[in-house]
């Protein structure tokens, strides 16, 4: 989490930024520096009825503030610069061993990771799994923090993390209490949470937020062609948001996504693809496309700057995500058996 600079660094301490303008961002909801450094300049500009070019010097403005006292990196540094930062980095266990190998060590903070698949695929459990997890202690390979977990799809089922709890000899009623759930109901409100969230990561000090999915309402929202290009901007715009929020608070950020038919690909390739366009595939920092395999599921490596490209097996239990081989020799019900 980030120091205690940022609770002291305020709006009124931007040289350029004039009390009006202060009042103007505080009546929109930006009340800290951060909030105003992750903003977009067109967007801000029509929140407040003012040019873009003007927001864009003061988000400029904020960023830079937020580069003195270290939260951000330079306009230029060194590549010395940039290892060092991502040395601080942290991975909690998605409870699968061969899908932490595919992920380097699991998932990582300062990055924003993306599951796709049909529905079945697993993403769901992945994400009751890391709520678990990423509250265990560093040294059992979790985050040592609370969870946030945004729910579009009605898929929160708090009697399974208090299995997956018990499973992995963890107080579920303590479990339970590091899990803040916001459940979304439409496109609107999605964007409303997103663009707030950085009061709800101090808030609750959470290390890990999961959005499950990302894009499930809005493209119940959005239908059709002449609606689109509306849809990828407020897309692009939560995305940009989360990307800056992981890199400053050094914390996790998990979407899950959905996929479509593919119709040019139906007699040669994957008669599916994943949906969000070049939108998400561009601004998630890894992609994992999971797809069932009978009782097991396949997770593929499908995007990634430097991880090896490359699938690994696993499966669903009553501890969530767990070795396909695991469940096989403890005998343990599959996930078809089990109901999950």
């Amino acid at each position: 989490m980030p120091s205690q600079t940022l609770t002291d660094l305020h709006l009124e301490d931007l040289e350029n930024l004039k009390p009006l303008d202060i009042a103007k961002l505080k009546r929109i909801g930006i009340e800290s520096v951060l909030e105003l450094a992750t903003s977009i300049p067109q967007d801000l500009a029509e929140d407040i009825g003012d040019k873009p070019e003007k927001m864009s010097i003061l988000i400029v403005e904020a960023r830079k503030a937020l580069t003195n006292i270290g939260l951000l990196s330079k306009e230029f540094c060194t590549a010395a610069d940039i290892m060092t930062r991502r040395n601080q980095i942290m991975r909690c266990t998605t409870g699968s061993k061969s899908l932490d190998g595919l992920l380097g060590g699991g998932i990582e903070t300062q990055a924003l990771t993306e599951f796709a698949g049909e529905f079945g695929s697993g993403k769901s459990q992945l994400c009751h799994t890391l709520s678990v997890t990423a509250n265990m202690a560093k040294a059992r390979g979790g985050l040592g923090g609370n969870v946030i977990f945004i729910d579009t799809e009605n898929t929160f089922r708090p009697e399974r993390i208090h299995q997956i709890a018990e499973a992995y000899s963890i107080d579920p009623e303590k479990i339970l209490s590091s899990i803040f759930v916001c459940k979304i109901y439409n496109s609107s409100h999605l964007e409303f949470v997103i663009k707030n969230i950085a009061k709800y990561l101090e808030e609750y000090r959470a290390s890990l937020v999961i959005i499950d999915s990302i894009i499930s309402l809005h493209r119940a929202e959005y239908s059709g062609r002449g609606t689109l290009w509306d849809r990828q901007q407020k897309l692009n715009s939560m995305l940009h948001r989360l990307t800056r929020l992981a890199e400053v608070y050094n914390i996790a950020f998990v979407l899950t996504n959905q996929v479509q038919s593919n119709p040019d690909a139906t007699f040669a390739g994957d008669p599916t693809k994943v949906t969000g366009g070049n939108i998400l595939a561009h601004a998630t920092t890894y992609r994992i496309f999971f797809r069932k395999a009978g009782h097991n599921r396949i997770a593929v490596m499908q995007d990634s700057p430097y991880h090896e490209y490359g699938s690994v097996k696993f499966t669903i239990s009553e501890k969530g995500v767990v070795d396909a081989e695991d469940d096989r020799k403890t005998g343990k019900a599959n996930d078809s058996e089990s109901g999950w």
